[in-house]
């Protein structure tokens, strides 16, 4: 066996690093703080647990999510062979079932002979020897001034919100009905169709309702990739029929097309549990009820999760992590996850990955791999350690950051190009490692 790695943190990117690092041979100790402390954004006492959405979003190679989640399952990752395992009807995206996802991980990490989790609330750092920090965007306490002093920099941050999830059996599904956008996929989605009437007083009861009180923040700090729906319509009567509430492709079982739409997508496989789909919301939990149980079909839904809000922490990263996600002032300690910058469950993957990979090159005595920006998993790492504006901001992974192909395709053909010039360099990355 090889040098000690220390990662900390449990989540989709601090498993991922020590994933990687240990099908490698080398050891790692992983320190997770869960279940003897929990964040207000966890519920489960298993690693890898997503507190938001269960969707990993888009998977097709025309979507820049869908060519990072291929990538990542090229360089064979963890939570992509989890995610894929677990995966759930919803279309065109991939989701999962959170329990089973976040079960089958927990169990690969436990069960390596080369991961030794220790269940402790990290407090600094360590001094020494080769760390992956993947504290999750919640920290606090003594590891977040750690972190401040380590990186030399303040922690920025914005609020972060989830959406309320409702049991199935609650939602009247002779109003509500299944059917997936332009028919993309199976009947993977309950939709609860308004028309204009109802929007009109959803509407008006949305944006006058009364929010919980954000302590230390202001709303201008809320990321526009996870708005909440009562910001968002805030913005214009018409706005969330153009989001969230957008009818189109989704016409009722009778042909008609309804005003507008709202959509439940599955938490598990039995359908047991839904999610409202864009309704990430810090709206009181006595308000939620009383807003949304006036969408049709939800008039008598049984809410489990109320939706939340909580302040994401992250580095100014430009100038002070490489584009391998480690600190520059200290070689040998590596960030990863939101923390760095990048924005979403597969972005927060992969760079766990790429800190995990170079960590174990290093130990190993070999060569870093290079994504270069053509690919999606370079072009995350350059924007965050690259980014030349005042106004860093956390992002999730789009073309407009990857590097541009010469061609005269447009659209859909180009973004495949893209795709396709990006996997045959992560085809030869993978040879490599």
């Amino acid at each position: 066996m090889y040098s000690n790695v220390t990662v900390i943190g449990a989540g989709l990117a601090g498993c991922e690093a020590a994933y990687q690092l240990a099908r490698r041979g080398v050891k790692v100790k992983l320190i997770e703080q869960k279940p003897k402390a929990m964040t207000p954004a966890h519920h489960e006492p298993g690693f890898a647990e997503l507190v938001c959405s269960n969707s990993l979003r888009a998977d097709a190679l025309s979507n820049a999510a869908g060519l990072l989640k291929q990538e990542m399952r090229e360089l064979s990752s963890l939570i992509m062979e989890a995610a894929d395992a677990c995966r759930i009807p919803a279309g065109g995206a991939l989701a999962v079932d959170r329990k089973a996802f976040s079960d089958y991980i927990t169990q690969k990490i436990l069960s390596h002979q080369n991961i030794d989790v220790e269940c402790e609330k990290a407090q600094a750092l360590p001094k020494e020897g080769a760390v992956i920090a993947a504290p999750g965007p919640l920290l606090s306490g003594a590891l977040a001034e750690n972190i401040k002093d380590t990186v030399g920099r303040g922690l920025l941050s914005f609020f972060d919100a989830a959406a309320p999830i409702v049991t199935g059996e609650s939602v009247d599904t002779k109003t509500a009905y299944f059917a997936s956008r332009y028919g993309k996929g199976g009947d993977d989605y309950l939709n609860c169709p308004m028309d204009e009437a109802q929007y009109r007083a959803f509407y008006e009861a949305l944006v006058s309702a009364e929010t919980a009180q954000l302590h230390g923040f202001e709303d201008d700090k809320v990321f526009e990739g996870c708005m909440p729906i009562e910001t968002m319509a805030r913005r214009g009567f018409q706005t969330l029929l153009f989001g969230p509430l957008k009818p189109v492709g989704l016409r009722a079982p009778d042909g008609t097309k309804p005003h507008a739409v709202v959509q439940l997508r599955r938490e598990d496989k039995q359908g047991r549990l839904y999610n409202l789909v864009g309704f990430q919301t810090h709206l009181k939990f006595g308000e939620q009820q009383r807003v949304f149980r006036m969408i049709p079909g939800l008039q008598n839904a049984e809410f489990v999760r109320y939706g939340v809000m909580h302040a994401n922490a992250f580095i100014a990263s430009p100038g002070v992590l490489s584009a391998d996600y480690e600190l520059k002032s200290r070689p040998g300690l590596f960030f990863a996850g939101q923390l760095t910058g990048v924005e979403g469950y597969i972005e927060s993957t992969a760079s766990g990955l790429v800190a995990g990979l170079c960590a174990a090159c290093d130990i190993l005595g070999k060569p870093r791999p290079r994504f270069g920006e053509e690919t999606a998993t370079g072009a995350l790492g350059a924007y965050v350690s690259g980014y030349a504006g005042a106004d860093f901001q956390p992002m999730n992974i789009n073309f407009g950051i990857i590097s541009p192909l010469l061609t005269n395709a447009k659209g859909r053909d180009k973004k495949e190009l893209i795709s396709a010039r990006a996997l045959a360099s992560i085809k030869r990355i993978a040879e490599d490692l």
